[in-house]
């Protein structure tokens, strides 16, 4: 009886694979265009007076692909957000047309989550929510919101058990944050569309995750280092 031999066991395609340009070129390019407020231009001008030439869009094309990938590889590296989540929308023109972002961060200053949403209504909250609540597997024991007439019962439907606390001046951590978005899109010259601005703007929340300390990552590095070295560790585990 003939059996099959056994196929030899392979390391997983690093997601680098098949690209012309080395995973430090494209992980430097991400991460620039991802720490400071740089337009793909300025990156590529920034790459060609290090001796390597590469188009602006070529840049685009490598945040929007490597982004969620370094951000996922980080996740069993996240710390545990709080439990006290300030919830608020803000808004961002994507190709010509306002769409509305979600975000919320907790007490510790953690961007909790983002979400970008053609509407502002109970279903793009709901979506939010559940979003946030999937992927950290936490529930928060209170909810600051301001007085949106939505939020009441997509709250009581998502996380009945938290406390819903609307009051003056008390969403002040969440809306002082989104300034720090608004920043940082301001040299992009305009998001194109609703996926990208999702990429771009959960890539900003995931920097200033970790410039904030809420990953166990580069920790061995010194502070102003901390964040090239995660990205350094993160790119080898993709």
């Amino acid at each position: 009886m003939s059996s099959t031999p056994a196929r030899p066991w392979l390391p997983p395609e690093s997601a680098f694979a098949g690209f012309r340009f080395p995973s430090e070129v494209i992980v430097i390019a991400v991460h620039w265009n991802l720490r400071y407020c740089l337009s793909y231009r300025d990156v590529e001008e920034l790459l060609v007076e290090r001796g390597v030439e590469v188009d602006h869009v070529t840049v685009y094309r490598w945040v929007q692909r490597f982004t969620p990938l370094l951000a996922d590889a980080a996740r069993f590296r996240r710390h545990s957000p709080g439990d006290r989540w300030f919830v608020d929308e803000t808004y961002v023109r994507v190709n010509g047309v306002w769409r509305y972002v979600y975000r919320a961060v907790d007490q510790y200053g953690q961007v909790i989550d983002v979400l970008v949403s053609a509407r502002r209504d109970a279903d793009a909250a709901r979506r939010f929510f559940r979003r946030a609540l999937s992927t950290l597997k936490v529930t928060p024991r209170e909810v600051v919101t301001d007085a949106a007439a939505v939020y009441p019962r997509v709250l009581d439907e998502v996380i009945p058990s938290a406390w819903h606390h609307v009051e003056q001046y008390a969403n002040n951590p969440i809306e002082a944050d989104h300034s720090q978005l608004k920043h940082r899109l301001k040299p992009m010259r305009g998001l194109r569309t609703d996926r990208t601005a999702q990429v771009i703007i959960a890539g900003h929340a995931f920097m200033q995750n970790l410039r904030r300390g809420h990953y166990e990552l580069g920790l061995d590095a010194p502070p102003a280092l901390r964040v090239a070295m995660a990205f350094t560790d993160l790119a080898q585990a993709i």
